[in-house]
C-alpha cells in the first residue's frame, strides 16, 4: 500500500526566522532525510515552491479559471510531500516519522500528515502500459 505523506509548515512562521537561523534548521534536516531514504520505503520525495509561485485551479462557467496563490486559506500549508510503500498505516507512520518535519521546526510549525493513497496510477516508462494502483482491486493494467 503506498501512503501520501505531507510535510507542512507555517508561511508566516517560517518567512520570520532570521537566514541563520533557517541555514541552521535546513542544515539539521540532513541526517533525518539519510535515515528515512535508508528505509528503501520512500518511493518520491519533493519540496515545494513557496505559496507565493502557486496557482490555483476551480471549475469556471465553460472552462477552469486560474488564480494566483494558495488553494485555500489556511494557516499551515504543505511545503512537501513524499510517497512511502508500507504493509500498513502502523508502518507507513513509523517510516514517515523519521521525516525532520516530525522533529525539527516546532517553532516554524512544521508536522507531517500520512494519508492512504485510495487509488494511485503509475507513470509509464516511454512505450509501456500504465500501471494503476487501487486499493481495492489488484494492480489494474491500462
Amino acid at each position: 500500500m503506498r501512503y501520501l505523506c505531507s510535510g507542512y509548515y507555517d508561511p508566516q512562521k517560517f518567512n520570520a526566522l532570521p537566514k541563520d537561523d533557517l541555514a541552521a534548521l535546513i542544515a539539521k534536516c540532513r541526517l533525518h532525510d539519510e535515515a528515512l531514504h535508508a528505509t528503501g520505503k520512500v518511493t518520491f520525495l519533493a519540496s515545494l515552491s513557496a505559496p507565493k509561485e502557486w496557482k490555483s485551479i476551480k471549475p469556471g462557467d465553460s472552462k477552469p479559471v486560474i488564480t494566483d496563490g494558495p488553494f485555500s486559506e489556511a494557516k499551515e500549508v504543505v511545503g512537501a510531500f513524499f510517497i512511502v510503500d508500507a504493509e500498513n498505516m502502523d508502518e507507513a507512520v513509523s517510516i514517515a516519522s523519521m521525516h525532520p518535519a516530525a522533529h525539527l521546526g516546532k517553532d516554524v510549525g512544521w508536522g507531517i500528515d500520512v494519508r492512504a493513497c485510495e487509488f494511485f496510477i503509475e507513470g509509464p516508462p516511454a512505450g509501456t502500459a500504465e500501471k494503476i494502483h487501487c486499493r481495492t482491486h489488484d494492480t489494474l493494467q491500462a
